[in-house]
């Protein structure tokens, strides 16, 4: 599984990051992020992209899985 670690890090970046993911995947993608709005942002990107997003909130970031 491809992983991204985008915590900590500003939009667009998050974004950018999962998009490139993406394009090179050929499974599912794990993106980890530290801000609700990056949560968003990436939801928004999947289902977009028609892709399916999973979240779940550990201790100090979001793990997201898209497949």
């Amino acid at each position: 599984m491809k992983e991204v670690d985008a915590r900590g890090l500003s939009c667009p970046e998050p974004i950018m990051l999962t998009m490139e993911a993406l394009k090179d995947a050929d499974g599912p993608i794990k993106v980890l992020v530290s801000e609700p709005v990056q949560q968003t942002n990436v939801e928004k990107l999947c289902k977009y992209q028609k892709k399916s997003v999973t979240a779940e909130v550990k201790d100090d970031y979001i793990e997201l899985t898209i497949e």
